[in-house]
C-alpha cells in the first residue's frame, strides 16, 4: 500500500464527513416560513455560505481523488486494482455529495421564489410574481447549464488526465524495453569480441604449428634423403 495514497485517502475521509455534516445543517436551514424579515435574511444568508462553504470542499475533494488516482496507476498492478476499486467508492460518494448540493440549491432557490411571492402585494403581485418566476427559472436554467458545461469540461479534463498518465506508462515501458536491449546488444558486442579473439588466437597456433610440422617434414625428408644417400654409396 502508498502511505502517499493513504495520505490522501484519510483526507478526503475526513473532508467527505465534514461535507455530510454542512449538508445536513444546510437542510435545518430550510424550515418553514420566518416571520420576521431580519430573521429570514440572516437564514437565507447562512445557507448561502454553507453552500459556499461546501462547494469549495467539493472542489477539493475532487482534486484529492485526481492526486489519489495518478499515485494509484503509478504502483503496481496488483496494488493499483485494490487502490481503483476503492477509488470508484470515493467517486461514487463524491457524486452523492454532489446530488445533494445541487438538491440544497435548488431548494434554495424555491425558498426564494416563495419568499419574494410572500413578500409581493395582493392584487396586482400575480403578474410581477409570474415574471420573477419565469426569471428564477430561467437563472435556474442558466445555472443548470452552467453546471452541466462545468461537469463535461472536468470530465474531458479527467479523460485527458487518465490519457496522459496512461502515454507516460506506455513511454516508460517503451524506454525499459530500450534499455533492455541496449545491454543486450552491449552483451553480444562483448561476446563477439571475446570469439574474436579467441579466433584469432587458434589461427596463430594454426599457423605456428604448419610451420612445426612443415619443419618436422622437412627435417623427415632430409634424413631420408641421407639414409639412401649412403646406404646407395655402400
Amino acid at each position: 500500500m502508498s502511505a502517499v495514497f493513504e495520505g490522501f485517502e484519510k483526507q478526503y475521509c475526513e473532508l467527505s464527513a465534514n461535507l455530510s455534516k454542512k449538508c445536513a445543517s444546510a437542510n435545518l436551514l430550510n424550515g418553514g416560513f420566518l416571520n420576521f424579515e431580519w430573521e429570514r435574511f440572516e437564514s437565507l444568508e447562512q445557507k448561502k455560505q454553507k453552500i459556499s462553504e461546501i462547494k469549495a470542499g467539493l472542489d477539493e475533494a475532487e482534486a484529492l481523488i485526481r492526486k489519489m488516482d495518478l499515485e494509484a496507476r503509478a504502483l503496481q498492478p496488483n496494488i493499483k486494482a485494490v487502490l481503483l476499486a476503492k477509488l470508484r467508492e470515493y467517486k461514487s460518494d463524491l457524486n452523492n455529495l454532489k446530488s445533494e448540493v445541487k438538491r440544497i440549491v435548488s431548494t434554495n432557490l424555491n425558498q426564494a421564489a416563495r419568499d419574494e411571492l410572500l413578500e409581493a402585494g395582493l392584487a396586482d403581485t400575480l403578474a410581477v410574481s409570474a415574471n420573477q418566476r419565469d426569471r428564477l427559472l430561467m437563472t435556474t436554467e442558466r445555472l443548470d447549464n452552467s453546471s452541466n458545461r462545468i461537469k463535461d469540461s472536468r470530465k474531458v479534463m479527467l479523460e485527458t488526465e487518465e490519457l496522459g498518465v496512461s502515454l507516460l506508462q506506455d513511454l516508460h515501458q517503451q524506454r525499459q524495453s530500450l534499455l533492455h536491449a541496449d545491454n543486450t546488444l552491449n552483451g553480444v558486442d562483448n561476446n563477439v569480441g571475446k570469439s574474436k579473439k579467441i579466433l584469432t588466437n587458434m589461427t596463430r597456433r594454426m599457423n605456428r604449428n604448419k610451420w612445426m610440422i612443415g619443419g618436422i617434414i622437412m627435417v623427415l625428408v632430409i634424413v631420408i634423403a641421407l639414409i639412401l644417400y649412403f646406404k646407395l654409396a655402400k
